[in-house]
């Protein structure tokens, strides 16, 4: 084969497995859940700012364990059941701790929130929640395990897992900008107190299902 063509051929099907990265990333991002609680918690509470904030550490996280699956590490963490479950309840306990802090929010001439809104919250929320999720480490492992072979180079590992991180990052700083709207944010934070309990409902009930998934399971 003509070096120019075999160049071209590995070139689109090279494309064709980013593509495949791609759209499972986008359906794994735009699932809702835990994640998707958390930034529009931060969103609502905190507004713009801090929204965009949870979602960039968010993102980070989410790329945080894609390299480590591209190194092999991740497959430690979902091989170890005792280390796998403990992680998995760490972040079904750090739900329902998120949860209850909301619940525990007053309401009244002076509306309080037992953890007032910062950008160093948001960060921390957002980073966590996918942090303290071993299912992620899961998800990679089945995703990679089907575009990545022998002759995959480093740098296309790279770029799949740089591509999970700007789709996810890309996709909740969407959310965020998108209910921080100035047009009805401020009608939105004026019950914001009602907004952090139905957050921490949400939460908790999020951190029961994990949980009842891992005992059942």
């Amino acid at each position: 084969m003509h070096p120019n063509r075999q160049w071209g051929k590995l070139r689109s099907m090279t494309m064709a497995i980013w593509l495949t990265v791609v759209s499972i990333c986008m359906l794994g991002a735009m699932s809702p859940g835990p994640s998707l609680a958390v930034v529009l918690k931060q969103t609502l509470s905190g507004g713009r700012k801090n929204g965009l904030v949870a979602a960039a550490m968010h993102g980070l996280g989410i790329g945080f364990y894609a390299l480590l699956c591209i190194s092999g590490i991740a497959f430690l963490i979902t091989t170890t059941p005792v280390l796998f479950q403990v992680m998995q309840w760490a972040g079904a306990a750090y739900l329902v701790w998120l949860g209850i802090k909301g619940l525990r929010a007053r309401g009244g001439d002076s509306a309080t929130l037992t953890d007032p809104p910062t950008t160093g919250s948001a960060a921390r929320d957002g980073f966590l929640v996918v942090f303290l999720n071993p299912k992620v480490a899961v998800f990679f492992i089945a995703l990679f395990s089907q575009v990545i072979g022998t002759d995959t180079t480093l740098i296309e590992k790279l770029a799949y897992a740089a591509t999970a991180l700007f789709i996810d990052m890309g996709w909740y700083m969407v959310v965020a900008w998108s209910f921080s709207n100035p047009r009805w944010l401020g009608k939105l934070q004026e019950n914001v107190v009602w907004l952090e309990r139905v957050f921490g409902v949400i939460l908790i009930a999020l951190a029961l299902r994990l949980l009842a998934g891992d005992l059942l399971g």
